[in-house]
């Protein structure tokens, strides 16, 4: 009674077990910042019930002080360390020591409760931010795929309507000009002129065309993809590329092709705009399990601040684009020698 108006007194909440079953039943309801224990209790005594206290999770830490008569020997102390105590007073009590010891670990109890609440909150803030992140990344995997089925169409209206049309317009105008009179020189000049812009447009068309889907990827696959548009950017740029193709046929699906000429792209437009090289080594081949694609320059060499920088967009739309296949895009350069990017996509993982 003593006890419990001492601590009552200093703002802490009491609960009373008459024994060490009940102390037992009690440490089952609910957590405790610290338990006052007594040696000598009826039925269980309070080694046996700390035993038994520690054994239970949620319980094993929580200070527990034993309490006995000042005739206990050395003995009796030492079991009640070996039980699990972390304290042991005896009586009769002081109470502004008790009081102390008390204030400490109910201190102790409160910030572990608020770093507990705290850390639980940061674990579902970041299952949310994960979640988003998740969200996020299946979202763009389906503009990406939604945008290249777009491009695919329009690309196939282009070359066929279009095309068709433009066709169809310069068989027309081979009529007009095989009636005209031979004295009709002004005219004749004129045809000339129009089918030289038929054709310059039937060529803008499938230059169009060939941009937004190139027919090659579909028709024969990634790799001849690949060398068809290395032998584009040489023409386009003068940068000589030297193709090294994979030494087996290699069958890709739809999903992994794209991305991997699309970065491709992205690779050697980068090259074009801020490598200043004179020459491109492309190789491909397939290494445990993975098809792997190299593409190294011999120009300036990417600054290690340009390959973390938030605003290379261009790097961070290549590595989006392998994720979803487990992929990853490593690149790395060394000042006036040039710039190495390794792309590797795992062929069996969906």
């Amino acid at each position: 009674m003593a006890l419990e108006e001492l601590l009552l007194s200093s703002g802490h909440s009491v609960v009373i077990a008459k024994s060490g079953e009940d102390a037992l039943r009690c440490v089952l309801k609910q957590d405790f910042a610290a338990i006052l224990m007594d040696a000598n209790m009826p039925g269980l005594d309070g080694f046996t019930a700390t035993r038994a206290i520690r054994e239970r999770e949620r319980s094993r830490t929580t200070p527990i002080i034993f309490l006995t008569g000042a005739f206990e020997d050395l003995s009796s102390m030492f079991r009640g360390y070996e039980a699990g105590a972390v304290d042991y007073m005896v009586k009769p009590i002081v109470p502004e020591v008790l009081k102390f010891k008390i204030s400490v670990f109910v201190e102790l109890y409160n910030k572990n409760v608020a770093l507990t609440r705290e850390i639980a909150e940061r674990r579902r803030a970041e299952e949310r931010v994960r979640k988003s992140e998740e969200n996020l990344r299946a979202l763009a995997v389906r503009l990406q795929s939604v945008r290249e089925e777009e491009w695919t169409r329009i690309a196939r209206e282009i070359h066929d309507e279009l095309g068709q049309a433009l066709t169809g317009l310069k068989m027309d105008l081979t009529w007009v000009a095989k009636k005209l009179p031979q004295d009709q020189k002004a005219a004749t000049a004129k045809t000339r002129s129009m089918f030289d812009l038929i054709d310059g447009t039937i060529q803008s068309v499938r230059k169009i065309a060939t941009r937004l889907r190139p027919e090659v990827l579909d028709e024969l696959g990634l790799a001849p993809a690949i060398e068809w548009q290395a032998k584009e950017f040489q023409k386009r740029s003068g940068i000589r590329c030297m193709v090294s193709p994979p030494s087996d046929g290699l069958t890709l699906d739809r999903e992994r092709s794209t991305a991997v000429f699309r970065i491709f792209q992205e690779l050697l437009t980068n090259i074009a705009r801020h490598a200043n090289a004179t020459r491109v080594d492309i190789a491909m081949r397939v290494d445990s399990g993975a098809l792997v694609l190299e593409v190294e320059d011999n120009g300036r060499g990417i600054d290690e601040s340009a390959m973390s920088s938030p605003k290379s967009l261009g790097l961070l739309g290549m590595r989006e684009r392998v994720l979803p296949f487990g992929g990853k895009v490593e690149i790395t350069g060394v000042k006036d020698q040039g710039t190495r990017a390794r792309v590797s996509i795992p062929l069996g993982l969906k």
